[in-house]
């Protein structure tokens, strides 16, 4: 109670220091820098990581893009390029005149050659830069590259994309937030008893989100998936533990006739409540930094930050805001729109075995689709972007015109004989989809001699330590007949060079995609023991977390299920954080339910009787909670043009409806069912018999909190 006591008495202070905590807040958020490259938060060990690095020091060379321009005469492409090297950070841009002068017919490059830089009206050139992929510095770039070349050129190449997803990010993300925050302001208007409490819930909630945000400055950068969703979360996460103080203060100030006292006994039974809540949700974070595709990290890390932020503004910030504000609010206070459930738990109660049955349905369909859609996730980022964006048509004019859907990097001992090279590339030439191998080796022909090479050319493709070669595909990033194609190469390279490496977009994706199927069942694992350990402390027992596990899993498995029976295809991050985050943020809902009902039990009830009055005091909270999140989020992935935001979205608000619904009439069953088995394995009730469990008829002044 001494907290308590020193939040009502410093109400104002608290007031001043929040207030004034926003100003370095926004500086800190305005200063974090926003990582948009996935395979930046690969493992540093990996060889793809370790080239790429290689690449850099060598090389001076980092981010790679192939450049399309169409209908331009060969003069108006060779000033384009000349500009194009001006550019800063661009180190190296290789066209035709890279090895002849553009007076020299096109003909007497070798056919492959040739072939491999025009097609009809167009003619490609392959630019490098001496920063890395995802930098600020490469992304201004490519943005000063297409104001060069205008509507004729096309930009292809990782840097182009997070260019484009930076762009459709910093467009779209303050939208989320205002959708969110109206979305779930509505809900909370039709769901609560008051006109303004929901405005005050959204100005202590607004200030945690910002205080969240500008301490990320301390972690140095986080992903821009992070950034999109951490408001939106906190937003829907953290709602009900304002929604728990609002009901316990009016709850006593019936009991208590000075409004500090009954917000001081408030503060002290909402921290108790909100404390047990809080750590499922942040378990079910933290769970995601056990991934070693960081990604999880930087999401876990910054989440479970805004949970804890969340629990110390609903009993710091909100409670002063309130007594602040108690005239107003009070005086708009209306009738709930929220039905009594009594009559809704009864119906439940009669039916529990028509329950059981449709559970024990769904299971099979659901764990099929689920096992489905996990197989069916893409890892190709550009599939994210919506057709009419820049990357994405200069993609498909690489795929059309050229035949080229990835291209990959060598990087080869400078010390391997030439007559060595060449067979590598011809053997690697023979793989399936496999365009051509470009090395200063395949530049020369029976009509160019090795050394009419430009020693520009051969100094940007030969550090003295290692031999940089092209390799263009026709096969796409993330695709199975690249990964396969990667593996032939690879075994090649490492036949004739054992200490080559295969690097670029397509190999980098490969490690992704094995990096993040182990991942998968890591941080489920993980997320389901912390929650079980949890949930077998809070409850005493030995069977209800396999129970309440049991009911929020069946609706993770029905909701990453149906995207197989709906024909979608989700992105790969998706499923691995949604069944975490879900599984976190909804079991507290099964949590609470089951808590009454013991509860009940202990005191006297019958199994009937105890599941009854539990289910019709949960019902109110857990529509409110969940209709919360739903709203929250639903609106988002209505809106939202970048399909790996509007996917886990989606997700979250459906997830929200599914565990709902699980929780309000699975689990009574469930507990109807296993009660004999939960009171023989809980503390405080192995002394409780089986009751009077036959021709009950639900008492209808059962109270409702």
């Amino acid at each position: 109670m001494r907290f308590s006591k020193a939040v009502v008495k410093c109400r104002v202070p608290i007031l001043i220091v929040a207030l004034a905590l926003m100003i370095p807040s926004a500086l800190g958020m305005a200063g974090t820098r926003i990582n948009y490259d996935m395979l930046d938060y690969l493992p540093e060990d990996m060889e793809t990581v370790t080239g790429q690095d290689e690449l850099l020091s060598e090389f001076n060379k980092g981010a790679f893009s192939l450049l399309i321009l169409e209908d331009m005469h060969a003069k108006d492409v060779s000033a384009v390029k000349d500009r194009i090297e001006q550019v800063d950070h661009v180190d190296t841009v290789l066209w035709y005149d890279s090895l002849l002068d553009i007076s020299v017919p096109m003909e007497l490059l070798p056919d492959r050659l040739y072939d491999a830089f025009n097609a009809g009206n167009a003619t490609m050139m392959a630019v490098f830069f001496d920063s890395s992929t995802s930098s600020d510095v490469t992304m201004d770039a490519i943005r000063e590259i297409r104001s060069i070349a205008g509507s004729q050129c096309f930009v292809s190449g990782m840097s182009a994309l997070v260019t484009d997803l930076k762009d459709l990010c910093e467009r779209e993300e303050p939208i989320y937030v205002g959708i969110a925050v109206a979305l779930a302001c509505g809900a909370m208007l039709l769901l609560l008893d008051s006109w303004l409490a929901p405005f005050v819930f959204l100005a202590s909630i607004g200030m945690m989100i910002l205080l969240n945000l500008g301490t990320n400055y301390f972690l140095g950068e986080i992903s821009y998936i992070t950034r999109a969703l951490s408001a939106v979360l906190q937003l829907a996460v953290t709602m009900d533990y304002s929604i728990f103080l609002w009901n316990s203060y009016n709850e006593q100030r019936t009991l208590h006739g000075d409004r500090r006292e009954a917000m001081t006994a408030a503060i002290h039974s909402t921290l108790a409540s909100v404390t047990g809540s809080a750590i499922t949700t942040v378990a079910g974070f933290i769970a995601l930094c056990f991934m070693s595709f960081t990604m999880g990290r930087d999401l876990g890390i910054v989440m479970a930050k805004g949970v804890l932020l969340g629990v110390a503004g609903c009993v710091t910030v909100l409670p002063s805001l309130i007594l602040a504000f108690d005239k107003p609010l009070q005086k708009t206070r209306h009738r709930a729109l929220i039905p009594n459930a009594r009559h809704l738990a009864s119906g439940i109660v009669k039916a529990f075995p028509l329950f059981l049955v449709i559970f024990a349905l769904i299971i099979p369909p659901a764990l099929y689709g689920y096992n489905r859609t996990n197989g069916e996730v893409y890892y190709d980022m550009g599939q994210c972007l919506p057709e009419d964006m820049a990357y994405v048509i200069a993609n498909g004019k690489l795929g059309e015109d050229f035949g080229i859907a990835s291209t990959h990097m060598l990087l080869v001992d400078s010390a391997l004989p030439a007559k060595e090279v060449r067979a590598m590339t011809r053997e690697m030439e023979a793989v399936d989809g496999v365009q051509y191998v470009l090395s200063l080796e395949s530049a020369t022909g029976p009509r160019l001699p090795e050394g009419f090479l430009p020693e520009s050319v051969t100094d940007r493709l030969d550090s003295g330590k290692w031999e940089l070669l092209l390799v263009n595909s026709e096969y796409r990033v993330a695709s199975d007949n690249v990964n396969r194609q990667l593996d032939q190469l690879s075994a090649i390279l490492k036949e004739h060079d054992p200490t080559g490496m295969l690097i670029g977009e397509a190999p980098c994706m490969k490690d992704m995609i094995e990096t993040t199927d182990h991942d998968f069942q890591v941080v489920n694992t993980v997320s389901i023991i912390a929650i079980f350990l949890i949930i077998a402390l809070v409850e005493k027992s030995f069977t209800l977390p396999f129970l309440l596990i049991a009911v929020i899993e069946a609706a993770i498995f029905i909701n990453l299920g149906l995207p197989h029976y709906l024909g979608q295809s989700l992105p790969f991050i998706a499923p691995i954080c949604i069944s975490t985050i879900q599984l976190g943020a909804t079991v507290d809902y099964a949590i609470l339910m089951t808590t009454r009902y013991k509860a009940e039990r202990i005191g006297g009830a019958d199994k009937k009787e105890a599941v009854h009055t539990a289910l019709a005091s949960s019902v109110p909270s857990v529509l409110v909670s969940g209709m919360g999140l739903f709203a929250a989020t639903f609106g988002v992935a209505l809106y939202s043009d970048l399909d790996i935001i509007s996917s886990m979205c989606m997700l979250m608000a459906r997830g929200a409806l599914i565990s709902m619904a699980s929780v309000i009439f699975i689990l009574p069953a469930l507990l109807l069912l296993c009660d004999r088995l939960i009171c023989a394995t809980t503390a405080g009730m192995r002394h409780i018999g089986r009751g009077k469990n036959s021709g009950f008829i639900p008492n209808q002044e059962v109270y409702v909190k």
